[in-house]
């Protein structure tokens, strides 16, 4: 049985090298690459993939929100983040995400071929390290909100252009920016930013 694949990376070079790669095996067929989170679902829907291939950090829609949208539209296609961020926040929000794997970057390409062989008869595939951290590290503290106002303070926004851009007011942002503080235990909001970045909570 072939095992058709879609890729999803905003790098040309790893798109082509991944590509080519997975080409070399005689059961794999690439049968959609796309450059943006955004193009996912229309690439499934036109191409009908087994397997979608999705990294995090993509214009348009991140992987883990194109994952989520995948799942619920196309439920038959098993999804795989691919990413450089092997980070125990992005892991379970993953999983949660309906995604069947989660394997890193600089993982050996043969650890690739067997995750996708593996999701293909059913099982989850994630790195043992990885799952025994997100075990250790929790849940995120964040909700919603304050992820939102971190995810915009990451540029170096101010309180009025945090307001601005997410249509609150500035007091609203400054209180969701210091329960943030408080919970991620930072000195500041960037410094908040960068511990919750780290944790994959952003």
């Amino acid at each position: 049985m072939t095992i058709r694949l879609l890729l999803a990376d905003d790098q040309d070079l790893i798109r082509g090298a991944l590509s080519a790669l997975l080409e070399l095996e005689d059961d794999f067929e690439v049968v959609a690459s796309v450059d943006r989170g955004d193009k996912v679902v229309d690439a499934a829907r036109t191409h009908r993939p087994d397997v979608a291939l999705l990294d995090i950090e993509m214009p348009g829609l991140d992987g883990l929100a194109a994952a989520a949208v995948l799942n619920a539209q196309l439920p038959e296609c098993r999804v795989v983040i691919l990413t450089t961020f092997g980070r125990a926040g992005y892991l379970r929000r993953a999983m949660t995400s309906g995604a069947v794997g989660f394997v890193v970057k600089d993982a050996p390409p043969e650890a690739l071929v067997d995750a996708i062989r593996r999701v293909m008869r059913g099982e989850r595939v994630v790195d043992p390290a990885l799952a025994a951290a997100t075990l250790a590290a929790g849940d995120s503290p964040l909700t919603a909100r304050e992820r939102d106002v971190l995810t915009v303070a990451r540029s170096g926004a101010t309180v009025a252009e945090i307001a601005a851009k997410l249509y609150l007011s500035e007091g609203t942002v400054r209180n969701y920016l210091s329960a943030a503080i408080t919970k991620t235990g930072a000195q500041n909001r960037m410094a908040a930013v960068r511990i919750a970045d780290d944790r994959g909570w952003l």
